[in-house]
C-alpha cells in the first residue's frame, strides 16, 4: 500500500563528484515503488549535460535554478531535495534561494558548509598543509590538466 502523501511529493536527487545521476540507480526504483515521483538529473557540467565555459555559470544560484527549472518543466511545485557530496550544497541552499520549492532537505556524506568559495583561510592548519580536494579544484585548469594527462603513468608512480 502506498502512503497517501506519496502521490503529492516528489524527490530531487542531486549527485556528487565525480558521479552522474546513475549513482542514484538503486534509490530511484525504491522511491518510485513507494509511490514517489523522482528526478535525478546529471548536474551542469557532468555527463551529457551542458558545459558552459564561464566559471560563474556553476555558482550555487545557477545549480539550484537548474533543478527548479526541471521541477517547473514537469509541473512540480515542491520536492524533497537530497544531495550527495558536491550535490549536498545544492540541496542545502535550495531552501534559502527557492524557499517555496523545498519540502525537506538532506545532505549525504559531507558536513554542511557555508555557501561560499572554499579558501584555505577558513580551513584548519592541518588541512591547509595537506592535499584537500576542494582546494585542488578551485584554480581553473589545474586539475583539468593533471587529470587529462597520462593516467596510467600517473597511477604507476
Amino acid at each position: 500500500m502506498r502512503p497517501a502523501i506519496a502521490a503529492h511529493l516528489s524527490w530531487s536527487l542531486v549527485h556528487g563528484f565525480p558521479e552522474l545521476a546513475y549513482s542514484w540507480r538503486h534509490q530511484i526504483p525504491a522511491l518510485a515503488e513507494a509511490g514517489y515521483h523522482v528526478i535525478a538529473p546529471d548536474q551542469r557540467g557532468y555527463g551529457g549535460s551542458s558545459r558552459p565555459d564561464a566559471i560563474d555559470a556553476y555558482d550555487i544560484h545557477e545549480l539550484t535554478a537548474d533543478v527548479v527549472g526541471l521541477l517547473d518543466d514537469i509541473g512540480v511545485e515542491r520536492a524533497v531535495w537530497i544531495g550527495h557530496d558536491w550535490g549536498a550544497p545544492v540541496a542545502w541552499n535550495a531552501p534559502l534561494l527557492h524557499p517555496g520549492r523545498v519540502a525537506a532537505v538532506a545532505g549525504l556524506s559531507v558536513p554542511a558548509l557555508p555557501a561560499r568559495r572554499c579558501t584555505d583561510a577558513g580551513l584548519p592548519q592541518n588541512v591547509r598543509e595537506n592535499f584537500f580536494y576542494m582546494l585542488y579544484f578551485q584554480e581553473p585548469g589545474v586539475a583539468d590538466a593533471e587529470l587529462n594527462g597520462d593516467p596510467p603513468a600517473r597511477c604507476a608512480g
